[in-house]
């Protein structure tokens, strides 16, 4: 492993990295240092509504956020319905908002709310599938795909919807019209598109000019998928890298969620993630932008929330989703240390307090380093990301740079006290701050364990 990691230390830093082709997507220019909030409506605010959350929006603001990722907004089925409330997923009608989170006069006074104040709005949408009662059903039942019996069917164990058969031209143009009316109507930003590998990359590498035609937005794909990226999405999903994270944090025993779910993980150390990176560059796009989380709905509610995961681990983790190449999430709650999985198809009675803590001050600090130092902008090549080898094979460090602007991380990824000892080389730190304490960058001799420093040429 050690040699793993001098080997892409050495990659990332002098020589160029081989790409099939670059991705191609017409990047919106904000998204270069965004962070991007998922909002959970139903769950998220006292009102569990979008005024509700339109109350919020400066306090959003003022903790650094620059693009709120509303959950799915539209009605939903009745037919086949999961639990009272039933799945944000399975929509009943497209060009309707939900009466449990408000109007679409609601959504456009929020919007224009969030403009004002200088964030972006994408929504949350679910191409592959509908609900099991909406509209298309029998208006269109051409739309949909079939089993072997002939009969409409929901993927994987999702009961609760219908699958839809974009081999039919009819299906692409309605789904096309569907994503052009929201930024036309109610000036939104972009999407969050659901499942997006389960939908063909054809169909969304037509649709994506279709937008552009209307003004420029923002694709997330809720995908790990490399083909997605060559024009269609401006930035994917990092499941891999959770999936790394996750067995670090297994490898070490404090995920506490593995071990009594009983997951088996591969023994996992720092040196896996410049290697996953590697492996990546070979895969995707050249300019492929990911985007890094500990926590969004799915693990919260499905897999375990950040603290059931990683525990005293959180922090080291959250660090690396902001300062490893790619785009920063959080999801509702995360900005206070909210340690609980929401209820997924009801109301839940145990709602974030949004009064600011360490957790809220600490994602401040890293926010605001994400927006003023541009070594960690999304579209920064990934050859500016070198990987130092270190001693400790629990020890990971890496250096990003642009120009005058640096950052430098240390990260102990252990359970146990690391010494801090490179192979070759020491990272040049002169000039730089420890961006928590604001101290004269200094390199440990140890770190205690899951321990971290991040230095940064000093933010203008």
């Amino acid at each position: 492993m050690l040699f793993a990691m001098a080997v892409i230390g050495c990659a990332f830093g002098g020589r160029a990295v081989s790409h099939v082709i670059g991705a191609k997507s017409p990047k919106p220019q904000w998204m270069e240092n965004a962070v991007i909030y998922e909002a959970n409506l139903r769950q998220g605010t006292a009102n569990r509504n979008i005024k509700g959350l339109q109350e919020e929006l400066p306090r959003l603001k003022d903790l650094g956020v620059d693009i709120i990722w509303l959950m799915p907004i539209h009605p939903i089925s009745e037919k086949n319905r999961k639990g009272r409330l039933g799945s944000y997923y399975a929509v009943q009608d497209y060009k309707a908002v939900n009466p449990e989170f408000g109007t679409i006069e609601d959504l456009k006074e929020f919007v224009s709310r969030a403009h004002q104040l200088g964030m972006k709005v994408i929504l949350d949408e679910v191409c592959n599938h509908t609900g099991c009662d909406n509209p298309w059903v029998t208006e269109h039942p051409e739309y949909y795909a079939r089993n072997e019996k002939g009969e409409m069917f929901g993927p994987f164990d999702w009961t609760d919807t219908y699958k839809l058969d974009y081999s039919k031209p009819a299906t692409r143009k309605a789904m096309a019209d569907v994503l052009k009316f929201w930024v036309k109507e109610a000036d939104i930003d972009g999407y969050r598109c659901d499942v997006a590998g389960e939908v063909p990359t054809d169909f969304w590498e037509e649709v994506r000019p279709q937008l552009e035609a209307i003004k420029p937005v923002f694709m997330l794909a809720e995908a790990s998928e490399p083909s997605l990226m060559k024009k269609a999405f401006d930035a994917d999903y990092a499941w891999p890298m959770k999936d790394v994270f996750n067995a670090i944090s297994a490898t070490q025993g404090v995920n506490k969620y593995a071990e009594q779910k009983k997951q088996n993980y591969p023994k996992t150390n720092a040196a896996d993630i410049p290697a996953l990176i590697e492996k990546q560059t070979r895969q995707y796009p050249r300019g492929s932008v990911h985007m890094n989380m500990i926590t969004n709905h799915d693990l919260n509610s499905w897999e375990g929330t950040e603290f059931e995961r990683f525990g005293p681990a959180v922090k080291t983790f959250a660090v690396l989703s902001y300062t490893l190449p790619g785009m920063p999430m959080l999801y509702t709650g995360q900005e206070v240390g909210f340690n609980h999985a929401f209820e997924f198809f009801d109301h839940d009675k145990t709602q974030p307090n949004y009064t600011a803590n360490e957790y809220t001050n600490f994602y401040k600090v890293l926010n605001t380093v994400k927006h003023h130092n541009t070594a960690l902008n999304a579209n920064e090549p990934i050859e500016r990301t070198n990987f130092i080898d270190s001693i400790d094979p629990d020890v990971l460090t890496f250096t990003r740079q642009n120009g005058k602007d640096k950052i430098v991380v240390i990260a102990n990824l252990s359970d146990k006290v690391s010494t801090v000892h490179f192979l070759r080389r020491e990272p040049y730190m002169v000039g730089m701050k420890n961006i928590f304490t604001g101290e004269d960058a200094k390199l440990p001799k140890m770190l205690k364990p899951w321990e971290f420093v991040v230095f940064s040429t000093p933010i203008k």
